[in-house]
């Protein structure tokens, strides 16, 4: 017999409205197994599709297809060939970038990055764990990687009740892989890494932000260097800052390989520093803001929204007139307005106008699902103080 979940009206609307999530709260009755695909089915009796069932997640549902159809082999490698035939239209110019967006690709849960020869990827479901060895069998036929490393080392995993661990799924994968973003090398480490190793929904905004960047410019939060290595050569000097002393060792080394001398990388806490360089009256053309999330539950918007302000306000005051402010939001609990909003403060508070010269958010390779805004969760605000 088919495993089914029965769910309430308020489901059903749900799902009609685009999203592809259902929650233990709207869950009636159950007969499946953890990690099972499911049909999903009304409080009628009418089957609405097929989905990812979790009984630990509060996301107990993911919508996987409208139709009735059992999800055979043959549904999975179409779902694979799609996003990665859309990755291939877009001619992306770099050897690391996202090939699967999970729900963005209506593959809920499922990450997979492309390092050079080597794929990284995040299963973040009973569901999507329970099908890996089919997933990774198909993405070894599809693409021909040297190795697959599974990165299950995510928090979000607890969640779903599933253990945190590293590990082989294909081949072999090195401790450290050479890429490419545009004329920029890197080294990666996909094994210890944030994320799968690199930020990579930033690569189209770093690009966009060069034709802003010039005079000295102050990267915050840069991790390996990833504003600071793109923007370089259009600026005289950039004090690349992060918290981490691997990552300044890390933009340190990338910035030697790159032949980029005007960068100095500095370990600080970036809310010290910042106070420190406005005590200090120093002052940039150019200011990148990219923080990590600061709102990863609801919970937390509030004193993440203090610390956005208190970014903003401290970098405005350090930008000369004219000068551009990059800033950034990936907390998707933060909206695009919200987050629109909270720049708006800071500015009335360091008694400057800005204008907004460009809206932009993650890279094309991380779509967004119209009627899933927790897809849309990276904000990227281009700013230029008139005075």
């Amino acid at each position: 017999m088919q495993p089914s979940v029965v769910v309430a009206p308020r489901a059903e609307q749900r799902v009609e409205a685009g999203h592809l999530w259902i929650y233990k709260s709207d869950v009636l009755e159950v007969r499946a197994e953890p990690g099972d695909v499911v049909a999903v089915l009304g409080a009628r009796g009418r089957t609405i599709g097929r989905a990812l069932y979790s009984d630990r997640s509060q996301i107990t549902l993911r919508l996987l297809s409208h139709a009735a159809d059992p999800l055979d082999e043959a549904f999975w490698r179409r779902r694979l060939e799609q996003a990665i035939g859309y990755r291939a239209r877009l001619a992306i110019d770099a050897t690391a970038f996202r090939l699967v967006h999970a729900e963005g690709d209506l593959l809920p849960s499922l990450i997979v990055d492309r390092y050079g020869d080597y794929l990284v990827l995040q299963s973040l479901s009973q569901g999507v764990e329970r099908l890996l060895p089919i997933l990774t069998r198909l993405l070894v036929d599809l693409l021909a990687p040297r190795g697959i490393l599974a990165r299950n080392d995510v928090k979000v995993r607890a969640l779903e009740g599933l253990e945190p661990r590293v590990e082989v799924l294909h081949g072999d994968v090195p401790p450290s892989i050479a890429v490419r973003e545009g004329p920029i090398e890197y080294d990666v480490d996909p094994w210890k890494g944030q994320k799968t190793g690199l930020f990579l929904d930033q690569r189209e905004n770093r690009v966009a932000a060069m034709d802003y960047a010039r005079g000295r410019l102050l990267d915050c939060f840069s991790y390996q260097g990833g504003f600071a290595m793109r923007l370089a050569p259009r600026c005289d000097e950039v004090a690349a800052v992060d918290i981490s002393a691997d990552a300044v060792a890390r933009i340190a080394a990338n910035a030697a390989r790159n032949g980029l001398p005007q960068i100095q990388a500095r370990e600080a806490n970036v809310f010290d520093e910042l106070h420190r360089l406005e005590r200090e009256g120093e002052r940039f053309d150019t200011i990148v803001l990219d923080p990590p999330a600061f709102a990863k539950n609801k919970a937390s918007v509030p004193r993440a929204l203090a610390g956005y302000r208190d970014i903003n306000l401290r970098a405005l005051r350090l930008l000369n007139p004219g000068g551009t402010l990059v800033t950034c939001s990936c907390s998707y609990n933060v909206d695009e307005a919200t987050f629109g909003q909270v720049v708006h403060e800071a500015a009335t508070d360091a008694l400057v106008h800005v204008n907004v010269v460009e809206k932009r958010m993650q890279a094309r390779d991380h779509p967004v699902l119209l009627g899933v805004p927790e897809s849309y969760y990276l904000k990227c605000f281009i700013l230029r103080r008139l005075a």
